[in-house]
């Protein structure tokens, strides 16, 4: 069984026991989570779409720690200007482990 999930603005496909990263939810590491942006649901017996949500339908999720992803450099230039500025970013990430998917 599958679902297709919906938080920080992003989509993402996931089945049980899966383990995703995800932009920071406010939560601390051990909890649970439970989201209810379902989009689709799919298993055996076919595949239920959302207009746009699945009515019901939730995935509970825990928390197994909060982290930051790896570093990207940002680095603007104009020829023959010497403007040149260089930064850093690390985005925030939340992991999390998906324990179960429940549909209505």
């Amino acid at each position: 069984m599958f679902a297709v999930i919906k938080t920080g603005g992003k989509q993402y496909k996931v089945a049980k026991d899966d383990i995703i990263e995800v932009e920071k939810l406010p939560v601390d590491a051990g909890s649970t989570l439970e989201i209810d942006q379902v989009l689709a649901v799919g298993g055996e017996a076919g595949v239920t779409l959302g207009a746009p949500l699945v009515a019901g339908a939730r995935v509970t999720a825990e928390v197994v720690k909060q982290t930051r992803g790896d570093k990207i450099i940002v680095f603007k230039k104009k020829r023959r200007q010497n403007y040149r500025r260089k930064n850093g970013h690390r985005q925030a990430l939340t992991v999390l482990k998906i324990t179960d998917i429940a549909t209505a």
